[in-house]
């Protein structure tokens, strides 16, 4: 396959994906700006564990459960009025559960237990940071 073909394809499925978002929903925005330990937000930050229960209030959040460890890739600077959340991915018990969950979460339910990237990007939230599929 020579190069016009391969962006041709390129084109095709970012048009799919991109069909297939307009069902997402805009939801509330929880912050301006993020931290993460790089420009993709795709490095862990820390790993924190889960002090108390809590339940997703919509899709965009994740349910924790008590003594879960956590994933940390990014926090969010608060908008007034809002509370500090964090992103990250807790990993379930089972083999399955392994790919893990991604979502946010109050960051007053988790202590940051280890600390891998000290120093953080600042950078302004996306706005699909705040959709829901």
């Amino acid at each position: 396959m020579d190069h016009s073909c391969h962006t041709l394809v390129l084109l095709i499925v970012s048009f799919g994906c991109l069909h297939q978002t307009t069902d997402a929903i805009h939801m509330e925005k929880l912050a301006n700006r993020k931290m993460c330990a790089d420009r993709y937000c795709s490095y862990v930050i820390s790993v924190a564990k889960v002090l108390e229960d809590y339940i997703a209030s919509d899709c965009r959040f994740i349910n924790l459960k008590k003594g879960k460890m956590i994933y940390v890739y990014s926090k969010f600077k608060p908008v007034e009025g809002t509370g500090l959340f964090w992103l990250g991915s807790v990993y379930g018990d089972h083999y399955v559960d392994q790919m893990g969950i991604i979502g946010y979460f109050p960051s007053n339910h988790v202590n940051e237990t280890h600390i891998f990237e000290k120093k953080t990007i600042e950078m302004p939230t996306a706005d699909m940071d705040f959709f829901c599929a």
